[in-house]
């Protein structure tokens, strides 16, 4: 899929704007603050309906204004599609060919985005919550049944932890809920577990070839119960152990929602015992992975890089710019880039200027 068009109105800094990109590499060239980030910004809203940057879509809609609209025209598997998202203060409206669509898990399937932005390079040092959401999020594109099983078990789980609020709790309705937590998280799991082995195969060649060099690295899933023998009953056990503690702390404190992936190199963590360098190389690998895992060259993801060639040094960007060549369709943001091989994008103050292609 490609990304042919973009019209933005009354997007963060842009009044107006509207774009043709190319396939392969879109170059965006600005200073901090031109606007760069609010252009891929909107590319990846695309995939998703929501911002990689900020839950509050208000924050999206410039400064008195009463909406605003992002439209796209994607190519893929020989037809072309018109995408528009309207965001108001009170909601969002997407329409694919000018018909409404009401399930958002529905946009992945039209445009599907992996985005590398600079905080990623904390992933293996942040909380589990960032490495969970990368597993849901990419999970939830890449099959939509997930995203139905993971919105299932949220709901449960919501449940279960306003019932465990109450002042006095009610066993029978709580071991009901347990029950379903149990049985919601296995499919969960076994996505999860089938997925990071599917990373691995890819990971390592993908993090050498940036790298320039041999680098073999692994994820090992951390699971709340043992996927081997008899998953229900392990996690009933589970439960029933931690139950007087979920009563005493209100919440539930074991289950899918608090579950990890670790990353070893050398037979270490490498959050631990990586250097930094090589913690930023391998969030990168493992954001671009998945684009391997997807044989059928239409349904190729569009990559996004936000700001990623400033903390490398300069053969690991060269390396990096000739393994993104090779990928259906990139956008990159930058401060400096020191060629005119690619399609480049000039913004300042929030206008963006196409520069004449040189080719190579």
């Amino acid at each position: 899929m490609i990304i042919d068009e973009i019209e933005l109105t009354n997007y963060r800094s842009y009044t107006y704007c509207r774009i043709s990109f190319d396939r392969k590499m879109n170059v965006i060239l600005g200073e901090n603050g031109s606007g760069k980030t609010n252009l891929v910004e909107a590319i990846h809203y695309l995939s998703l309906g929501r911002s990689f940057r900020t839950s509050d879509d208000a924050r999206l809609i410039k400064n008195n204004e009463k909406e605003a609209r992002i439209k796209a025209t994607v190519s893929g598997v020989g037809l072309k599609k018109t995408l528009e998202i309207i965001l108001t203060p009170q909601g969002k409206r997407v329409l694919l060919n000018f018909k409404p669509i009401h399930r958002l898990s529905e946009l992945s399937s039209v445009v599907n985005v992996l985005v590398f932005e600079p905080r990623d390079v904390l992933m293996f040092d942040d909380a589990p919550r960032v490495r969970r959401q990368f597993l849901d999020i990419t999970l939830s594109k890449l099959h939509p049944h997930y995203l139905t099983h993971i919105t299932l078990y949220e709901k449960i789980l919501k449940e279960r932890n306003e019932l465990l609020k109450q002042p006095t709790v009610d066993r029978q309705h709580l071991a009901i809920l347990t029950e379903q937590l149990v049985e919601a998280s296995f499919p969960l799991m076994e996505a999860r577990s089938s997925y990071l082995t599917q990373i691995n195969r890819v990971l390592s060649k993908v993090v050498g070839l940036i790298k320039g060099e041999k680098f073999n690295v692994d994820l090992q899933y951390v699971p709340y119960v043992s996927l081997q023998g008899d998953y229900p009953r392990q996690a009933r056990l589970l439960y029933e152990k931690a139950l007087e503690q979920d009563v005493k702390r209100k919440t539930t404190t074991l289950g899918i929602h608090r579950e990890d992936f670790v990353v070893v190199y050398d037979d270490q963590a490498i959050a631990s015992f990586g250097s930094q360098g090589e913690n930023r190389i391998v969030a990168l690998g493992l954001k671009l992975s998945p684009y391997f895992l997807i044989e059928e060259k239409e349904k190729k993801p569009i990559i996004v890089l936000d700001d990623v060639l400033s903390e490398l040094d300069d053969q690991t960007q060269h390396r990096l710019l000739l393994f993104l060549e090779k990928l259906e369709q990139v956008f990159l943001t930058t401060t400096h880039y020191p060629n005119n091989q690619h399609t480049q994008f000039d913004i300042q103050n929030h206008i963006i200027t196409r520069r004449p292609h040189h080719g190579r």
